[in-house]
Formats: C-alpha cells, structure tokens, sequence
C-alpha cells in the first residue's frame, strides 16, 4: 500500500530529524511475518493439539525429527535453525550477562519503562488491547514476559534448541495466531493501525527490551561501557531474527537502535484510552491478586514506588497522558541512584565482583520465575480466543 496508516503521525518534524527514513520505517507499518502466519495456518488444519505438538517436538528435537508436518512448520524451523554469519555466540553471552548483573534494577526498567511505552502507543497497543492478555490476565502476561527474557539471557539460551530459542519462537506463533483471529474478529482497522503485530511493532518491542533497558538502568545510575551495550544489542538482534522481525528494520547496535525508537517514538501520536486502562493494569496487577490487608498494603507500596519509577523513564509529560501519579516516593529517588552508582562502581572496579553480581542477578530472575509460577504456568501455547472486546 502506498499510503501509511493514520496512526504514523507528525511526519514532516519526523523527517527533519531522521530523513527518508521515515518513509522506510513507516512501509513496515504494512509487513508482517509470512513465514509464522503459514506455519500457524498449517497448524489450524490439524487435528486440535496435533500441530502444536509436532511444533514442540521439533523445538526440542530439530526439524528433521518431524519429517511428517506440513512444509510451512518445517520451514519455519529450518529458517530459526539458520545462524547468520554475523552471529557471535561469545558476544551474546556477555549481552546476557549484561541483563542479569543488572539484576532487580533490569527488572524495574522492565515493568516501570519498557512495557509502559509499549502500552503508551495508540497503534501498537491495540493487539494487546484486543487480545484481554493483560487487563484480563495480568499476572499471566508480566511472569510470561519476566520467563522470556530471563530464558534469553542465560549462558546459551538462544542456542538453537535451547530453552530461551524454544520460548523465542514460541512467542512468534503466539502473535501469528493473534494476528490471524484479529482479521477474523472484523474488527480491525486497517487504515488507522496497519497490519495487526506489523513489522514496525515488533521491532518496536524488540527495543523496549534492548535499547531502553540499557538507558533505563543507566538513567538510574548503572554504569555500562559502550562494549556492554554492543554486546546486549548483539543478543538481541539474534533474538529479533527469531522472532520474525525483518532484517530491513532491525537495528545493528545501540546508536542506530536509539535513532530507530526515536523516530517510533516522534511519529507515534498521543497515548488514548487504550495506553491507560493498560498502564494501570499493570501497575494493579499485585493488588489485584492480593488476598490479605498485608499483601494489599505492600502491593500497594510496590506499585507507588514503581509509579515514580516510571515518571522517572518515561518523563513527566508521557506519564502524565497515561494518568500515572505523583508519589511521595520521588523524594528517594536521588539516594536510590547514588546506591545503584556506588554499587555500579564496585562492580566494575572489584576483581570478581562482577561474576559475584551476574550470580547474584540469575538467582534474581529465578527468584521472580519461581514465585511466579506460583501463580502462573509457561506454556507459550497458542491463544484459542480474543478478549470480550474483540469477540462483541
């Protein structure tokens, strides 16, 4: 189509900053991902669960121990199975080490910045929206996201076959599936938000957990060289690929990644209601699973401080259209980043404490999945159903 969505906004600012690559990016708006859109096709003239089980099993056994599934299936995994020549395992190793040293403070940029402006697009909001994944299951949707990227960061989990792989693709058919019931919905508007999980989104995303973790956490007083941020770029390109995001669009480090979220970001257009009813249901999502006075008070504490957090990363004027509030907790915010800097620096300057902080950091994220599955399974399967929204 020759014309952008509606929803890409402010383009004359747009190229005054970032040139014809506007009109580059914004055709994306229109892309999305053939190759998982067939296999979920294939899938869906199987008998119920046989598809996804041959799927599985070839996730863990590779594509030729599952000679008898549809070609669509098994060129999805013969593509994921492809290691690009640029791919440096040694270097997405120290990518995922730069995710776990970061710890609980990569976990609150996480909750209180990445998926916040995630939500805060009025266009890239509206598949989540419509799903129900996280006004209608919240829990479910924030431990599904904290096992994915803890997957992805462990030594050698995104070697083929491994677990962070496995999760990686299964995450690509569940928004091929997504997509497919969202054109059946007739529900979707086309020449307002483009494709539904378009090339253009699923880049954005990829960068909410790339490049605005690595300036979330620094913002809040993490030191990291240029060489960390190189290497988490690295890591999360190779994921970018298995999840079906097109190399045209990808960014190749962390300049270009931030030059491609500004643009997102410039052309993007205001937060609707929408990106609110999402923002304060994830900030609720504790409350709400509360069940004593106790747990509601903590909860409640937890969701102030990740409220200031959040007008921390996002600014002022964002959290402002997202009707997130002013908490008392500001007022900590400077000793909380003269702690993480302190911290920071011993890291990087103590023979061994850097080891000692990326142990620390791995039994943080297997604290938070442990807890979660608590409450909560990781099955990754495919969605059978939309929310009540879509399906009224």
């Amino acid at each position: 189509m020759d014309a952008f969505p509606t929803r890409y906004v402010n383009l004359a600012e747009a190229r005054l900053h970032h040139g014809d690559r506007v009109e580059r990016v914004g055709r994306y708006l229109w892309a999305t991902d053939p190759r998982g859109d067939a296999a979920v096709e294939a899938i869906e003239q199987l008998p119920k669960g046989a598809g996804f089980a041959l799927f599985e099993r070839g996730l863990r056994d590779g594509v030729r121990a599952i000679p008898e599934a549809p070609l669509a299936l098994r060129e999805l995994l013969e593509e994921a199975e492809t290691v690009p020549a640029w791919l440096d395992w040694d270097t997405c190793l120290r990518g995922g080490e730069v995710f776990l040293r970061a710890g609980g403070l990569a976990g609150a940029v996480l909750g209180t910045r990445s998926l916040v402006l995630g939500y805060a697009s009025p266009g890239g909001n509206k598949p989540l929206a419509f799903s129900g994944r996280l006004t209608e299951q919240a829990s479910r949707r924030l431990n599904e996201t904290a096992r994915f990227v803890q997957a992805v960061s462990r030594p050698g989990g995104m070697k083929v076959h491994a677990e962070g792989w496995q999760i990686t693709l299964k995450v690509r058919l569940i928004h091929a599936q997504v997509r497919r019931m969202l054109h059946a919905s007739g529900k979707w508007d086309a020449p307002a938000w483009g494709a539904p999980l378009n090339q253009h989104d699923m880049a954005g995303t990829t960068l909410l957990f790339s490049a605005a973790i690595l300036d979330g956490v620094r913002r809040l007083g993490m030191e990291l060289s240029k060489e960390d941020g190189e290497d988490y770029m690295h890591l999360w390109r190779w994921v970018g690929r298995v999840i079906g995001v097109d190399e045209g669009i990808q960014p190749t480090g962390e300049a270009d990644g931030l030059r491609l979220a500004s643009l997102i970001e410039m052309t993007m257009g205001r937060p609707d209601q929408d990106s609110r009813d999402l923002t304060r249901a994830l900030f609720e999502a504790e409350t709400q699973e509360a069940r004593t006075h106790a747990q509601r008070r903590g909860a409640q504490r937890r969701a102030a401080f990740g409220q200031t957090l959040c007008r921390e990363l996002v600014g002022d004027e964002l959290a402002d259209a997202l009707d997130v509030p002013r908490t008392s907790y500001r007022f900590a915010l400077p000793l909380v980043k003269r702690l993480v800097r302190s911290a920071s620096r011993v890291t990087r300057r103590v023979p061994l404490a850097d080891r000692s902080a990326v142990a620390a950091g791995a039994r943080y994220w297997d604290r938070v999945v442990a807890i979660g599955l608590q409450g909560a399974t990781y099955e990754f399967g495919l969605p059978e159903r939309l929310g009540a929204r879509a399906a009224a």
